[in-house]
């Protein structure tokens, strides 16, 4: 990185012009994310079939990871075979916090895998990862009812008593839109310093999870 690659030194006057034009097309931008949502809300929603997975408990059924709430926000975090864990899921988990936050609007929290159980169980020993409810998929055709195949995917379910809904799922950058650290670096000058990013000459950019 070039010692001169930073944004440019402005008067206070012409950064308030700056700043002020920016915020037109960010007003702009909530507004529009604000009419998603309501589309959002508006969604139908379908029936979805019945799954049992491996806990560390023991068998636990789609239907049990809702606990008492209504609600349930599921990651499918991808499996990378053995001895091998997705770099983006990690990534993603890593960023998952305030689940009693989620749980006063009625949303439980779980991630399932096809990884097995017992990789499962040693990665969030590992990551330090107790408070985020797991399971293992392997060896059920969730994964591929959902839509996610061998990839990772965020699903939310709705539950009128034991019976399950689906309600939305998105991937991609809908899953990375979600991450506080991400968030937040896109606030920030040199942003997430990825290769990808439309950024002035001369920042700081490497592979996304390099």
């Amino acid at each position: 990185m070039s010692e001169t690659a930073m944004p440019p030194i402005v008067s206070a006057e012409e950064w308030e012009q700056a700043r002020a034009e920016l915020l037109v097309a960010e007003k702009a931008a909530t507004r529009a994310e604000d009419r998603l949502a309501a589309q959002r809300r508006r969604l139908p929603m379908v029936e979805f079939g019945k799954y049992t997975f491996a806990g560390p408990d023991g068998p636990v059924t789609l239907r049990e990871l809702f606990g008492e709430h209504r609600q349930l926000a599921l990651y499918q975090f991808m499996h990378s075979g053995p001895d091998h864990f997705c770099p983006g899921c990690t990534y993603f988990t890593k960023n998952v916090a305030n689940l009693p936050g989620l749980a006063a609007n009625g949303i439980a929290w779980a991630t399932v895998s096809d990884m097995p159980l017992d990789q499962m169980t040693g990665y969030w020993k590992q990551m330090g990862w107790e408070h985020i409810p797991f399971a293992s998929s392997a060896g059920t055709t969730f994964s591929a009812d959902c839509g996610a195949g061998g990839g990772f995917l965020l699903n939310m379910f709705f539950r009128d008593g034991d019976t399950v809904y689906r309600t939305y799922s998105t991937g991609q950058r809908g899953v990375d839109r979600l991450l506080f650290s991400t968030t937040v670096s896109d606030l920030a000058p040199y942003g997430r310093q990825e290769e990808w990013e439309d950024s002035p000459e001369g920042w700081p950019q490497e592979p996304t999870y390099g």
